[in-house]
């Protein structure tokens, strides 16, 4: 089961580096944002699939927690900004 997870957190490595593309190359801001928050995302699941397979969830759990937050903080906080520069 172990292995699932390793190969799974692998598969998700790939998947944001195809995201870090849109990041790079996005056709507009918003698009960049979002695929930020996209990686985001993909980085809390990978951090709870290490701490399955350290099998210290509960302690990977809080820092995944707190990495949420502050993903959604500051996706908020660029939306904002670009929200006034209009």
């Amino acid at each position: 089961m172990v292995t699932f997870f390793i190969i799974m957190g692998i598969g998700l490595c790939v998947l944001i580096l195809l995201v870090l593309y849109r990041v790079a190359f996005g056709p507009g801001i918003y698009n960049r944002v979002a695929a930020m928050s996209a990686i985001g995302t993909k980085t809390l699941v990978i951090l709870l699939i290490i701490g399955i397979v350290y099998d210290r969830v509960d302690m990977f759990i809080d820092i995944s927690i707190v990495y949420a937050l502050l993903n959604f903080i500051g996706t908020l906080a660029v939306a904002r900004y670009l929200e006034s520069e209009k």
